[in-house]
């Protein structure tokens, strides 16, 4: 195991000089506490809130899992491992999740991580095979609990508490007040830490109204708003399909994320829309909560949830951490809209030009992590052994057995041509786009 790193050391590489209040407050009350339920907005940092106190209960001497965390999908989980690896503490981490090779997670956690992040149908799988021993787990994280409430996994969640005999921790999180917390749970009186009343300040809700063509009706929109980074949400995946296919047409670039893809597609997606390759994410409210993605500077409700809470979760995706953004509800004349909609301020949308093609485009490359490659060495190869400037080469993400990054489309031949079938480190690669 690698050296154990103290929380200055951590937030040192985070580069965060200052927890924020309600981070400040978790390190207390989780540390205080048996159970805790901590509620606040998407894009706080309450992943970061209840890691730190969790890590300061890890044993380096315990060779065997001692904290457990629970997330709704698998980008969310995904999403925590790659936290706790960018913080570098130290202590290895897995994560395991449905779509996923089983025997992959076996392998992987042959060694036991110290953190296992998971999803509640594939914790439970691994625990009913007796894949791990499960008594060395002392602290429990149920993040976005009432998410994994909501899609159906209570039978799951009740089967690993029960195969947990030695928890003294529990954390329960959350983005919204409207869930009550079920017996089998077990959290007595537990420390509350409600920051719910911090709502993003800088959030605009306004309603785009358009003529009887949607679609029509979106194009103008987004080619008033700019090139800008956007979501926009729809209830259905053949709307969202109907849309691409519409932006397809206008040359517009954009990404998918809906339940029905692959989970490799949903993960390009994401990775694609953070490097600059898309600008924009069709998507359903899966990506509402969970997802590692750039600052987004609007999103458009194409199609308007069911119900509120929804609203206010796909709203959460802009104006995040201080910042500003917009949401825009965009409808025909005449449409009624849900009981739950406040009234909502007009947007004067008009003019504008057609949205520019990307300059970017992203390759994937066939090392990662484990074959000890790093961002500089991926940096390295295209401008030394391709010629790139820095400038023409982008965002870069190292995965455990994969890299991808995003590069300027005139040097796509060169780039690919100057390395494919070359060494990085002395590992031979492919390289090729996404």
């Amino acid at each position: 195991m690698a050296e154990v790193k103290t929380q200055a050391q951590i937030l040192e590489k985070l580069g965060i000089t200052k927890l924020n209040p309600m981070q400040e407050e978790a390190q207390s009350i989780i540390s205080k506490n048996d159970g805790t339920v901590l509620l606040s907005p998407t894009g706080t940092g309450k992943t970061l809130a209840f890691l730190l106190p969790l890590i300061a209960t890890l044993d380096a001497q315990i060779e065997e899992i001692q904290a457990l965390i629970i997330a709704p999908t698998r980008e969310l989980a995904i999403q925590i491992e790659q936290v706790i690896r960018d913080m570098g503490t130290g202590y290895k981490t897995n994560v395991v999740y449905g779509g996923r090779s089983g025997s992959q997670d076996r392998r992987d956690i042959i060694t036991r991580p110290a953190i296992l992040v998971g999803t509640p149908g594939r914790v439970a799988d691994h625990l009913r095979r007796q894949a791990f021993d499960p008594s060395f787990i002392s602290t429990l994280v149920l993040d976005e609990f009432d998410k994994s409430l909501e899609i159906g996994f209570e039978g799951e969640m009740i089967e690993i508490l029960d195969s947990l005999p030695n928890l003294r921790k529990k954390v329960l999180t959350s983005a919204t007040q409207e869930f009550k917390v079920p017996a089998f749970v077990g959290l007595n009186n537990p420390g509350r830490i409600n920051y719910l009343h911090e709502a993003v300040s800088k959030l605009a809700v306004k309603q785009i109204v358009v003529g009887n063509d949607l679609l029509e009706g979106l194009a103008d929109s987004l080619k008033a708003i700019g090139n800008k980074p956007g979501i926009i949400f729809c209830n259905y995946k053949d709307t969202i399909n109907g849309i691409s296919d519409f932006l397809k047409q206008r040359k517009i670039s954009h990404g998918l994320f809906y339940g029905g893809l692959e989970q490799r597609d949903r993960e390009r997606a994401l990775i694609k829309f953070r490097n600059g390759t898309h600008q924009l994410l069709l998507a359903t409210d899966l990506a509402a909560r969970g997802i590692d993605v750039p600052e987004i500077k609007f999103i458009i409700h194409y199609e308007l949830p069911h119900r509120e809470q929804e609203f206010t979760h796909r709203n959460g995706r802009t104006a995040r951490m201080n910042s500003d953004g917009t949401a825009y509800v965009l409808s025909r004349k005449n449409t009624s809209l849900p009981d739950y909609m406040p009234k909502l301020e007009q947007a004067e949308l008009a003019g504008g030009k057609d949205l520019k093609p990307s300059e970017w485009t992203t390759l994937f490359i066939t090392g990662g992590k484990k074959d000890k490659i790093s961002k500089g060495d991926i940096a390295g190869m295209f401008m030394k052994q391709a010629g790139l400037k820095p400038f023409e080469v982008g965002n870069i993400e190292i995965k455990l057995d994969c890299a991808f990054v995003s590069i300027h489309k005139t040097r796509l031949q060169q780039a690919i041509s100057k390395t494919n079938n070359t060494r990085v480190k002395k590992k031979k690669v492919r390289v090729s786009e996404v």
